[in-house]
């Protein structure tokens, strides 16, 4: 009989410590559960959970599910979440706790024997007796593992097993949650900032004056184009690639650009990657060491350091050497560089315009340009027409040239003859606006008169080429059509309708040809 009551009592002990443990996890999940900071996290961890596991260091390491590597999210001793240094996933520690249901026993002499086997916030087990490693349950594909290291190796007993098992799944939710709320604050942070920013360099409306806008002159349809894809890019921190033949003014589009950002504030730093030696390239966009090479007497910081915060202009693009565009590649899609020689990356945040006066597609085709930095360049691409695309500006554009000359020179000149106009419009431009002004300069040199009578063009340019698109234009299907009926009525001698007219071998209608000709803008004077 006595023997049934001390069972009982027994029974009724084990319970009752059994509730008390259960008390003790539900405590200790609620207490988790209002964690949402790293801050708050560690003052958990060291008011309560240290009195429970009597540990010396508690690692919580944390991946992405179908990852190969994994950082460490918070470590007791260094009392703060660390987010820096990644380690492989298959590095004896966190893929054994992550592949075993059990908890894993680490033996503290084998890991300070070989040293270089450890990961970094290993590298102190030396100082402990006893070491585990337990898998917490997966939370919202998040691998979470935990490490307990003892000085005394009988410090983690049965009782403290079952707590970290009762309190694991929390363990987890609660990692989760810090993240989601370190990530809304960070973006709260940075809308801040943005709208700091705007504020304080708040863009001005895109507005066309009758020259244009930000240094760049003409008010063609074409250029209007070309002015509404700056206003729509110029704000965001997209990638730009502007192509366009050579003298067509890349670097003025690029300029006006990061005028109109909200980095307007900050350098844009211009490079001109056909004009760097090839074996200088390198240094000269990402920096070098002290050292690093011959002739590396100082060390140099590099383009896109000098641009951080800021903007920076690749002219040329197309000209960088094959095996540096790999290396671009990688800070575009990194956001940080390393220097030649430099045993350390540094985080960087560039905007980037590139520009080229070659078809990069047909570069990519050629095995001269690689395809992934192509694509990762052209975001937003930007077209710009040739000159004798947007003839309507060339005699605004001349004006602008020869009043800005004559100012230089001291010359009192006016403007052209009607001649001198007419053969410009009709010249066609192989070197753009570039070729223009320097015609222009040329012509103010000459000039003894207020008007400009005469200006001699290159023979080479006079000859109208069979084929003057360029790779950069591909004609619409109004402006083939718009070709292909002019050629048609033109070898008809003018004739619509009737029996020879141009209505019969087209195959329509002449009410037909004659609306789709008005619509066109086909008028008797063009055939």
């Amino acid at each position: 009989m006595e023997k049934s009551k001390d069972q009982a009592a027994l029974i009724t002990q084990r319970l009752q410590e059994r509730e008390k443990e259960q008390m003790l996890i539900l405590s200790i999940c609620k207490a988790l559960s209002e964690v949402l900071t790293s801050a708050e996290f560690h003052n958990v961890i060291d008011d309560v959970l240290k009195h429970h596991f009597s540990f010396e260091d508690f690692i919580l390491a944390s991946s992405k599910e179908n990852e190969t590597e994994y950082q460490v999210f918070y470590q007791f001793t260094a009392q703060k979440k660390l987010s820096n240094a990644i380690y492989s996933t298959n590095d004896g520690f966190f893929d054994v706790c992550l592949n075993t249901a059990d908890m894993v026993v680490f033996d503290i002499k084998s890991l300070t024997e070989n040293k270089n086997a450890l990961p970094a916030y290993l590298l102190n087990v030396k100082d402990f007796k006893n070491g585990i490693g337990v898998c917490l349950p997966n939370h919202r594909n998040n691998h979470n593992v935990l490490f307990l290291f003892f000085k005394n190796a009988a410090g983690f007993s049965r009782e403290a097993n079952r707590i970290l098992r009762g309190i694991a799944t929390q363990l987890s939710i609660t990692v989760g949650n810090i993240k989601i709320a370190e990530a809304y604050q960070n973006s709260l942070a940075e809308l801040s900032s943005l709208k700091r920013n705007f504020d304080k360099n708040q863009i001005p409306n895109v507005k066309l004056e009758s020259s244009g806008f930000h240094g760049i002159i003409g008010n063609s349809a074409a250029m209007q184009e070309v002015y509404e894809l700056i206003g729509q890019v110029a704000p965001s921190q997209s990638t730009v690639l502007i192509c366009g033949e050579t003298g067509t003014g890349k670097e003025l589009v690029a300029k006006a650009i990061h005028t109109l950002s909200r980095v307007s504030n900050e350098k844009m730093v211009k490079v001109n990657c056909a004009s760097i030696p090839e074996n200088l390239i390198e240094s000269e966009l990402f920096g070098h060491e002290k050292g690093a090479f011959t002739g590396a007497l100082d060390s140099r910081i590099g383009k896109f350091e000098q641009a951080d915060n800021g903007t920076i202009f690749l002219d040329e693009i197309g000209e960088l050497p094959l095996e540096l565009q790999g290396k671009l590649l990688r800070v575009l899609q990194e956001k940080e560089i390393e220097r030649i020689g430099g045993r350390t990356t540094k985080k960087i945040n560039v905007r980037v315009i590139a520009a080229t006066n070659r078809s990069l597609e047909k570069e990519v085709a050629d095995g001269r340009f690689r395809s992934d930095l192509y694509y990762r360049l052209n975001v937003f691409p930007i077209l710009l027409p040739a000159l004798r695309e947007r003839s309507a500006d060339i005699e605004i554009l001349a004006q602008f040239f020869l009043e800005k000359h004559s100012a230089k020179m001291g010359k009192n000149i006016t403007g052209f003859s009607k001649k001198v106009i007419n053969s410009m419009t009709a010249n066609s431009w192989q070197g753009n606006v570039r070729e223009l002004e320097n015609m222009v300069e040329r012509a103010v040199l000459f000039a003894n008169e207020k008007v400009i009578k005469e200006m001699i063009f290159p023979e080479i340019f006079k000859t109208e080429s069979k084929d003057t698109e360029t790779e950069f234009y591909t004609k619409t299907l109004q402006e083939v059509e718009k070709e292909h009926i002019l050629k048609v009525v033109k070898k008809c001698g003018g004739r619509i309708s009737g029996p020879q007219g141009a209505a019969i071998l087209l195959g329509v209608p002449a009410t037909t040809l004659i609306s789709r000709m008005q619509k066109l803008g086909i008028k008797k004077k063009h055939f």
